[in-house]
């Protein structure tokens, strides 16, 4: 028997969590208006299929509904999206969404805190261009024409990021501490001078830092790692984010979030790396 050609009534929900159009579009509304509180929904989906027809249909709804689903707090679905905007150079978007950031409940200085990691994972060229949009959509958000001044890291002795940085890495392992010099030797003997930059200056500055939870840090480096394709460092990730508080469905939503900023196809590779590292319940529990 053919399947039936004729289109469903959109007002009827089919299939196992299914909904309907009108639930879809009412998610999606709440979201824009907690993007920007003086926005009339109707007018923004109306703006967005005239400016550009089907994707701007499908950019409210599936995009819109997506920040709407209860996996994932909003403050943490906007540490994420910064993350993506700041590792692919999205200028516009990253100012947008440094200022909903802020309306979600990030704070100045954890978004700031975000570009390091940035500088880590995706260079320094990245970081110091998103730091600009930063602070353009910082200076928005707070409504001044110059952010007040910024401080930089304490001093530090290679002594003391060696003795945090066997710590964090502990943490990353799910092991107890080692020795630093027996641990930064390990790093060196794999990667040679690049062993000791990640050692001492990622895992003994960066990660050491206290202006985000490790947790937190987890989200932004699984975001980052899985916009770059960097699928090997992403399973070590994915790993340590476990033993940092995240759940398996966070982390799941976190790549399916992804999706729509970095492309099915890259989200899809993530995913794949994930299912291999959570429990197979995992999936089942975030469909």
């Amino acid at each position: 028997m053919q399947p039936s050609s004729k289109r469903s009534d959109p007002s009827v929900p089919v299939g196992p969590g299914a909904r309907t159009h009108e639930q879809r579009w009412d998610s999606a509304a709440e979201t824009f208006r907690r993007f920007v509180p003086t926005a009339e929904p109707e007018r923004v989906a109306a703006s967005f299929g005239r400016r550009l027809g089907p994707l701007g249909t499908f950019a409210f709804e599936v995009v819109g509904d997506m920040w709407n689903r209860p996996q994932m707090q909003r403050r943490d679905r906007s540490l994420l999206i910064i993350a993506t905007l700041a590792a692919q150079g999205r200028d516009e978007e990253l100012v947008l969404h440094t200022e909903i950031g802020i309306r979600h409940g990030l704070t100045r200085v954890e978004i700031e805190e975000i570009l390091p990691l940035v500088a880590a994972y995706a260079g320094f060229p990245a970081a110091m261009a998103a730091a600009r949009r930063v602070d353009e959509g910082l200076r928005q958000a707070e409504q001044v024409e110059r952010l007040t001044q910024r401080e930089g890291a304490p001093a530090k002795s290679d002594e003391e990021r060696d003795v945090a940085a066997a710590t964090v890495r502990a943490s990353l392992a799910g092991r107890a501490p080692q020795e630093p010099e027996q641990d930064l030797a390990e790093m060196t003997a794999q990667l040679g001078y690049l062993g000791e930059v990640t050692y001492r200056w990622v895992m003994g500055e960066i990660w050491a830092r206290n202006q985000l939870s490790l947790r937190d840090r987890s989200i932004v480096a699984i975001s980052i790692l899985t916009t770059l394709g960097a699928e090997r460092s992403l399973a070590t990730h994915v790993q340590g984010a476990l033993r940092n508080g995240l759940s398996g469905a966070e982390i799941e939503e976190i790549v399916s979030h992804l999706g729509l900023y970095v492309g099915l196809p890259r989200a899809t590779d993530a995913m794949v790396v994930v299912r291999e590292i959570l429990p197979p319940t995992v999936g089942a529990q975030n469909s």
